[in-house]
């Protein structure tokens, strides 16, 4: 049973179920405010850095979604993730995408999380 509008893999495709990145901390705590601001930085500039925007559109949107509706953006887009997590990702013309922890989760010592 996977996500809905999942489809079998063919043969030669494995089965790569996204998840959040493992448990992290920033050097010092900071506020949701910072994270947000670390977060918006990194898009805005990340296209800048190589491959195509279109890529890193459904790479954030990813981000933000939850692992089942970030499994089918990235099916959706032709993005190959190499870590479950989305911290690496190609394109379909061998582009390497690299998102930081930052984007993808938050940190352990998030001040005033919830």
């Amino acid at each position: 049973m996977g996500c809905a509008g999942s489809r079998p893999k063919t043969d030669g495709q494995r089965e790569r179920s996204l998840r959040r990145p493992k448990s992290w901390k920033h050097p010092s705590p900071i506020s949701k405010a910072e994270l947000v601001q670390m977060r918006e930085e990194f898009w805005d500039t990340a296209p800048h850095y190589g491959g195509k925007k279109e890529i890193w559109d459904a790479l954030r949107a990813a981000a933000e979604a939850d692992a089942c509706l970030a499994q089918a953006i990235v099916e959706s887009a032709g993005v190959i993730v190499h870590n479950t997590d989305l911290s690496i990702c190609y394109d379909q013309k061998g582009a390497k995408y690299e998102l930081p922890k930052y984007v993808l989760s938050e940190p352990s010592n998030l001040i005033g999380r919830s």
